[in-house]
């Protein structure tokens, strides 16, 4: 192995074997804790947050959510029994709720207030402060022009500054250099940005007041059906945190029909579409007189600064079931749920008064069309309708579990059949009644609609909407506003013959970022002074040319 010389040992540094002997600053507690502030403040770390939020809320639409389906949930529960609790603990059916959704939502928000705030202060510390003093050599400068114009350097000054002036520079006062004009404009640029900002931080504040102060229920309504809205009345009801039960208004809403239409006379992809969605109700309030609205799709109620919102409808068979001896044991409009864009439906008709109890099961097309492998319906309109039901009986609630109106759980029942051993399946037209082998009679006596209606309460609706449009004035400033600086400085030259001045200007600019425009407007600064100077010197011309006249006159007389 060679052995190092002199001068490779006396290169090499000697590190101490102990590092603290160094000598740098440690960071204390205090240290650490400001570089933690600086990290969670910066802008990385706010897109960082904003992009894990948005990972965090894709869970919410894979799993059943609680607040949305807790029937899916209790399914989910079944068919996965062994997955299913560790999922819970992770808080999967319960997303939007979760801790750890709320920690990150938390961060978020202080994240973009620790980026916002010393922006601010920077901002208004530069909206106060003069443009900066022009360098001295303006050669390094990205975009420059020049020129020499016959006008002295302080008239070539004024000129510069009433032409920045003019194009609503901000202009740095006179100060000891009097060669020199610096000027700025642009400031709404950062102006946009920081309210682009405020608004984002806004919009957060909002969504989340309304989730803490607002709720949501669901209900389905048939036409003709009275509703009053209670807590106990909605199919589904989702209250925020900060909400209680009696905070929910009371009124009463009457469905009076559904207006649907369909295309019929279209071909292709737009054949069964709907074209006419829309219904009209009677809302009472109290203390204020009934009122008849009309409403549809997009355009929802109103009811005491709360919104009635028309998400879908369907149809709904009307279905009366009597005993052998003639006895109603049912009789009510039942709703039926769509599976397809035909309105090919399923649903369930629950008669417990029966002992044991009745359950008929089946599809309502409302043009029905049958195939060797498959029924359904060919178009959304009621052209041909079809009720095909099948008949089961048993325990028609096991263990008093709730479940959806448009199904039955037959694990307690058994199915119906007929002598031969086949099971009980019919099909039935408006009108039609069909004997089961007890005597029990099942008639379909015509079809009415239903609506599904959501009642919402969203106090940050308004405020929400009013902080995107600050946000897209506040985008729309900060892309189309160009921050720029212009210099401009003058260069005295001697006086040529017949006393002009031969004064040279350079005008300069200087962005932020990228500013493709700039060379445009450095031109057309060169351009205004050049013009100011003209129309100076063409005020003065007679003023100098009387002046030239009279000193001529007494050389000549001296001579």
């Amino acid at each position: 192995m060679a052995t190092p010389t002199g001068e490779q040992q006396r290169i090499e540094p000697d590190y101490p074997k102990d590092r603290t002997q160094l000598g740098g600053p440690r960071l204390g507690v205090v240290g650490w804790a400001r570089w933690a502030w600086r990290q969670l403040t910066s802008m990385r770390t706010a897109l960082a947050l904003l992009l894990l939020l948005a990972v965090a809320a894709i869970p919410g639409s894979i799993w059943p959510q609680r607040s949305v389906d807790p029937v899916r949930v209790r399914a989910f529960f079944d068919d996965n029994p062994e997955l299913a609790p560790w999922l819970d603990r992770l808080y999967l059916f319960d997303v939007y709720s979760s801790p750890w959704f709320a920690a990150i939502y938390l961060l978020l928000m202080i994240s973009l207030v620790g980026c916002i705030l010393p922006r601010m202060r920077q901002h208004l510390g530069s909206l106060r402060a003069e443009p900066p003093r022009a360098p001295r050599r303006l050669g390094r400068m990205p975009v420059r022009r020049h020129a020499t114009l016959d006008a002295t350097p302080a008239e070539v000054v004024a000129a510069a500054r009433a032409a920045l002036g003019d194009k609503r520079f901000r202009l740095r006062g006179e100060d000891e250099d009097a060669l020199a004009v610096s000027a700025e404009k642009g400031y709404l640029k950062e102006t946009g940005n920081l309210v682009f900002h405020l608004a984002l931080l806004g919009i957060i504040v909002a969504v989340g007041a309304g989730s803490l102060f607002g709720w949501r229920g669901e209900i389905i309504i048939k036409e003709g059906e009275a509703w009053t809205a209670d807590a106990g009345t909605f199919d589904t009801l989702n209250l925020g945190p900060l909400v209680d039960e009696l905070d929910i208004p009371a009124f009463t809403l009457t469905l009076e029909r559904l207006d649907v239409e369909f295309e019929s006379q279209a071909e292709g992809a737009q054949f069964g579409q709907p074209r006419r969605f829309e219904g009209v109700a009677t809302v009472e309030v109290p203390g204020q007189e009934p009122r008849q609205q009309d409403f549809a799709v997009n355009q929802p109620l109103s009811v005491d600064g709360d919104s009635v919102y028309l998400l879908g409808n369907g149809y709904a068979p009307v279905v009366t079931v009597r005993d052998a001896q003639g006895e109603i044991l049912f009789s009510d409009a039942v709703t039926f749920l769509p599976q397809d864009n035909n309105y090919g439906s399923e649903g369930a008709v629950k008669v417990p008064g029966r002992d044991p109890g009745l359950g008929l099961v089946g599809g309502f097309f409302p043009t029905f069309t049958a195939t060797e492998d498959a029924m359904g319906s060919a178009f959304p309109g009621l052209a041909d309708p079809r009720l095909i039901l099948t008949a089961f009986e048993g325990e028609l609630f096991p263990d008093g579990r709730p479940q959806s109106v448009f199904s039955i759980d037959t694990e307690e029942m058994t199915q119906l059949t007929l002598d031969n051993g086949d099971p009980v399946a019919f099909a039935l037209q408006p009108g039609d009644t069909y004997e089961l082998p007890d005597g029990t009679v099942v008639e379909f006596e015509g079809i009415i609609r239903w609506g599904g209606l959501l009642v919402r309460h969203d106090p940050g609706r308004m405020p929400a909407l009013v902080i995107s449009m600050l946000a897209l004035a506040g985008l729309a400033l900060m892309l189309g506003v160009k921050r720029r600086r212009v210099y401009v400085r003058v260069e005295p030259g001697s006086a040529g013959p017949g006393g002009q001045r031969h004064t040279g200007v350079t005008v300069a600019g200087l962005p932020k970022g990228t500013d493709p425009g700039l060379d445009g407007v450095v031109e057309d600064v060169l351009a205004r002074i050049a013009q100011a100077v003209d129309s100076q010197q063409s005020s003065t011309t007679p003023a100098r040319t009387a002046r030239q006249t009279a000193e001529h006159t007494q050389n000549k007389d001296e001579a």
